[in-house]
């Protein structure tokens, strides 16, 4: 490990930015660790499994999702990264935009077209029940989502250069106050008034926030002082939306709760945003020297390498151990009502388990980073066709 540890470090160009990894690679860790410990299972008569959440009968929870939940963290170092990386093109912007895209899209073309091969054969070979495929499918398709958002936000990226440009980091206030008029007309006295479809409109402002406080970051526009407004200002709206305005207190979706912060982001989320980027922003000079030590540098390089392998494949790695347990019935932790401190325990065990299948399946599944160089047009076809049938499948719409 020392060894490795040395070599990477020696391979690391002296003008890369550290801190900006190190906080990428703790955002990409939050997701698999979020899902794993706030996602549980129950076990139906006829031995399917179900979703649950230990958020149900556990609210004192809370804030665990404030700190696993970060997004904005994502969202920031994402728009930083792509401003370095546009700076840094050698073809168009169409060229840029392309090798951008297709970066995000193999790993989610990989991950729904082996899993469309995966359910035929775990239903008809196995005879794992109809339901707990379409529990995992949900699953697996979930932090998908991230990865069509982030897609366009990257598109984006020329515009957000340009506002920032002219408007410094105050180019990120109209996206703020966009979702706040939403959420006023969504959750305020004429809320009943309201169609449904309204809430939608916050996807886009929602995500692009962070993200444009990270381009902004990059061209220099946020100093130390407006990292201090971010923190503390958002730390305010984010005290006052749960104690004043009711807010749900948890970041991520709770069954049977009929409000969300996450699905679309409300202003919580972007308060959280704030905060977070605030908080990174000032610590960025402190991270950078700390991961100057070789063997705290090495794993942030081995996660950031392989990110999106980490994104789309850890909920299969949780399912990897739940589907075959299911068939042995109720085990604590792992499958059974995540109603109990004991299962909260129990989960926490596990999570070990968790992360060595999620490394062995990545040690196959990696490959669809890389150029997909020996894969000619069929294959790209039929990947494609497997992908979309997946997504219908996932959705609900068969």
């Amino acid at each position: 490990m020392n060894r490795l540890a040395e070599k990477i470090e020696a391979r690391t160009p002296a003008h890369r930015d550290r801190a900006v990894d190190g906080l990428r690679a703790l955002a990409l860790l939050a997701v698999p660790t979020g899902h794993w410990l706030l996602g549980g299972f129950t076990l139906s008569p006829d031995g399917a499994l179900h979703n649950a959440s230990p958020l149900s009968a556990f609210g004192g929870l809370a804030p665990v999702s404030w700190i696993l939940q970060m997004l904005g963290i994502f969202f920031l170092v994402g728009g930083y990264a792509s401003v370095l990386s546009y700076a840094g093109r050698k073809g168009s912007t169409g060229d840029w935009l392309k090798a951008r895209l297709a970066r995000l899209g193999r790993p989610v073309l990989g991950v729904t077209a082996v899993w469309a091969l995966l359910l035929p054969l775990l239903h008809h070979g196995f005879g794992v029940p109809g339901d707990t495929l379409r529990t995992a499918s949900t699953l697996v398709i979930q932090p998908l989502w991230f990865v069509g958002v982030y897609t366009v936000v990257t598109a984006l990226t020329p515009l957000c250069v340009r506002a920032a440009r002219r408007a410094g980091a105050w180019a990120a206030a109209p996206l703020l106050g966009s979702v706040a008029v939403v959420d006023l007309l969504r959750y305020g006295p004429y809320a009943e008034a309201v169609p449904s479809w309204l809430s939608a409109l916050n996807i886009l402002p929602g995500w692009l926030f962070a993200y444009q406080l990270g381009v902004c970051w990059a061209e220099g526009r946020i100093t130390r002082r407006h990292a201090w407004g971010l923190l503390a200002g958002g730390a305010a709206l984010f005290a006052a939306l749960l104690l004043v305005f009711g807010y749900p207190a948890s970041m991520v979706g709770v069954p049977g709760e009929a409000r969300t912060n996450s699905h679309p982001p409300s202003l919580l989320v972007l308060a959280l945003a704030a905060t977070q980027s605030g908080a990174a922003i000032l610590l960025r000079d402190r991270l950078g020297r700390l991961l100057k030590r070789p063997a705290l540098w090495a794993p942030v390089v081995v996660i950031n390498l392989s990110a999106m392998t980490i994104l789309c494949w850890h909920q299969t790695a949780m399912l990897a151990a739940a589907v075959p347990a299911s068939f042995v019935g109720e085990i604590p932790g792992l499958i059974g009502a995540p109603d109990t401190v004991g299962w909260i325990a129990a989960r926490l065990a596990w999570m070990p388990l968790f992360a060595g299948l999620l490394v062995l399946v990545g040690r196959y599944a990696r490959g669809f980073e890389s150029p997909w160089t020996r894969t000619g047009p069929v294959r790209r076809a039929a990947a494609g066709l497997l992908a979309a049938g997946f997504a219908v499948f996932a959705l609900g719409l068969a």
